[in-house]
């Protein structure tokens, strides 16, 4: 497994691979709705973008991550981030996460077309599984990761740390090879019932 770093793009978002360029966009776009981030593992908010930013850039550089800017098309606005991450070649596993919306964005195509996008570009690099996980506190989120197809795998106690210090219970899905076919057809079905 291969996966390339590069933009990828349908009739909604085009995700852009994060570079120097990007940094204040991404910035002045992640900028916004504080109580959204408290509950994140990483927060990239206010004075937390910098630190944020520069571990993105080190994971990318290790090859471990590709983080995206997410850039709605009908009117070229940068409205979030979304990344895979957690790239393993030899096991053939990815996650899909560090996913933040602004709130505008949220509820509409975006969040289904970038998945669809981004699952569809670690599958077609030989992945077998990718994984999406959540904060086990978020319902809205673990609501949309089901509503993708994604099937649910349980809840890993205190699995991760949030930056606030908070022991964070991770609820797991994932997407394998077997899967992908009839989640990618929901997936074009969803985002054909947009327009």
């Amino acid at each position: 497994m291969q996966i390339a770093t590069v933009p990828l793009e349908d009739r909604f978002v085009r995700l852009e691979p994060f570079t120097e360029d990007l940094r204040e966009t991404m910035k002045a776009a992640l900028d916004c709705d504080p109580a959204a981030w408290e509950i994140m593992v990483a927060s990239a908010y206010g004075a937390h973008f910098e630190g944020w930013w520069g571990a993105a850039l080190k994971a990318m550089g290790a090859g471990t991550r590709i983080a995206y800017a997410v850039r709605r098309l009908s009117d070229g606005a940068v409205v979030g981030t979304t990344s895979l991450y957690e790239i393993h070649p030899a096991y053939r596993r990815c996650e899909i996460g560090s996913t933040f919306y602004r709130p505008e964005a949220r509820g509409g195509p975006v969040n289904p077309a970038c998945k669809r996008l981004l699952l569809g570009h670690a599958f077609d690099a030989g992945a077998v599984r990718v994984e999406i996980i959540t904060d086990a506190v978020n319902a809205q989120s673990q609501a949309a990761i089901r509503k993708l197809g994604a099937k649910a795998e349980g809840v890993l106690r205190k699995h991760k740390t949030t930056w606030t210090g908070r022991a964070r219970d991770t609820a797991m899905f994932a997407v394998i090879d077997d899967d992908w076919p009839e989640v990618r057809d929901g997936l074009d079905r969803r985002l054909a019932a947009f327009g």
